[in-house]
């Protein structure tokens, strides 16, 4: 294995697969702050040069967190689809990219071979390709799901109701919920971020969403973004819950700042299949972010690109409906600007999908980056372009509790309409049945939440 190379006559070496990797990354301000990012361009050209002629073997058997140090490497080595590894372990990260990206390499073909892939080998060659290239193989990897709807099929673009306030006062949470099925937003979830995460406010919110989608028949799910443990406890008292949810990091250590675990994982995702209220066969529901380990100090000198790839790799475990990177929300501290976070968000997709999952995004930025509205409604096209399975929505695209910029209600049928994309197919069609919209057209009551009690 060689990690060396010469760029314009001058010799560049590396000490292992984890400094390539975390030189090879485009330019994060994250990368930079934990001073492992390369020194400059020249330096990056030399580290993708490297990593390029790396086998998906190499990377295997070099996880930039050693295996005896880490459960998430363990996890990722002990649970790998043999069959398809060696399908594809003998390609080098530049063969794996242009093997990709061939017309003949189908969906179903890299579906097939997705079981085979650890996170450092998606982490890898999401290095070595533009920004054209991850959406192009990114709209290949159709990942179809299921709970109380359909979503990630082929032509559609569902979206997260994201009905927030800063109280948890439950009338507000419904008005606002009301107000975005009415612009047919929410088919991927009804999902509110609570202010206060105790069992009972989280069992009070889940018991009104639930007699808002049943009361009004609407194909969709519900979840309240409660810790995990919280969640859990809100299934003891008897609430109903449709997707269980938890932020993931892409380290152990992350996980533990976050409290959690594998086990303790394993032991939510029995729970909710045994009480769910869902149709399922899906039921989980996870969110990451670039920067998360790296803000806790769990990164172990690795780049954050690829730490986001672990926690996808963590993902697949519970065979989840929903995923989603929310891509600028951890703050400039880890992605600076527009286009540092146009490229985490692409990038994040891509890995997500060719390891097998249903990938969404939120677009979004706090208030202290350097991101334009225009480049966040850029980068929700894109998206939306490269086959994202869904995105948030909320009132203006400005979040009251959490206080960011986003999506909002009136964006998700804008951007379906520039792209001829449709909701998942039975809410597609409640919505044409009360009114809603006309196919691909506003009805008559679209944007009137009065159609719904």
């Amino acid at each position: 294995m060689r990690l060396a190379a010469t760029i314009r006559g001058r010799g560049y070496r590396f000490d292992s697969v984890r400094e390539v990797m975390a030189k090879a990354n485009a330019p994060k301000s994250g990368d930079d702050l934990a001073g492992i990012s390369a020194r400059d361009a020249v330096e990056r050209v030399a580290a993708r040069a490297v990593l390029s002629g790396l086998t998906l073997a190499e990377l295997r058997s070099n996880p930039v967190i050693p295996y005896e140090d880490d459960e998430l490497t363990r996890m990722a080595e002990d649970t790998l689809d043999e069959a398809a590894y060696r399908s594809v372990k003998a390609l080098s990260v530049a063969e794996f990219r242009e093997w990709l990206l061939e017309p003949t390499t189908t969906g179903p073909v890299i579906r097939s071979v997705s079981p085979g892939l650890t996170p450092e080998m998606a982490a890898g060659v999401c290095k070595l390709m533009s920004t054209m290239d991850l959406m192009v193989v990114s709209a290949k990897c159709e990942v179809v799901v299921r709970a109380n709807n359909t979503v990630g099929l082929a032509g559609r673009l569902s979206s997260r109701v994201q009905p927030n306030h800063p109280t948890d006062d439950v009338q507000g949470i419904l008005l606002s919920a009301r107000e975005g099925l009415s612009y047919g937003c929410g088919d991927a979830v009804i999902g509110v971020n609570p202010a206060t995460d105790t069992p009972e406010s989280t069992a009070e919110i889940l018991a009104a969403l639930h007699r808002l989608t049943r009361q009004n028949r609407i194909p969709t799910q519900h979840c309240v973004l409660s810790h995990v443990t919280v969640q859990m406890q809100a299934l003891d008292l008897g609430c109903p819950m449709d997707l269980m949810f938890q932020s993931l990091s892409g380290s152990q250590k992350g996980n533990e700042a976050f409290g959690i675990s594998i086990a303790l994982m394993d032991e939510a995702y029995d729970k909710m299949k045994r009480m769910g209220t869902a149709a399922g066969p899906n039921c989980m529901y996870f969110e990451t972010g670039q920067g998360s380990a790296l803000s806790s100090d769990a990164h172990h000198g690795a780049d954050q690109l690829t730490l986001e790839a672990r926690c996808y790799g963590f993902a697949r475990r519970y065979k989840p409906f929903l995923v989603n990177t929310v891509v600028g929300f951890i703050g400039p501290e880890y992605l600076e600007d527009g286009p540092q976070i146009t490229r985490a968000g692409l990038e994040d997709h891509f890995m997500g999908k060719l390891l097998g999952l249903p990938m969404g995004c939120d677009a979004c930025f706090t208030y202290h980056a350097s991101m334009s509205q225009d480049e966040l409604e850029s980068l929700k096209v894109l998206l939306a372009a490269a086959g994202c399975t869904y995105l948030m929505s909320m009132p203006v695209g400005d979040d009251i509790m959490l206080n960011y910029q986003s999506t909002s209600y009136h964006d998700v049928p804008s951007v379906r309409g520039l792209l001829r994309k449709r909701p998942a197919p039975e809410f597609d069609a409640w919505l044409n049945e009360v009114g809603i919209m006309n196919g691909l057209e506003p009805g008559e009551r679209f944007g009137d939440p009065r159609v719904l009690r």
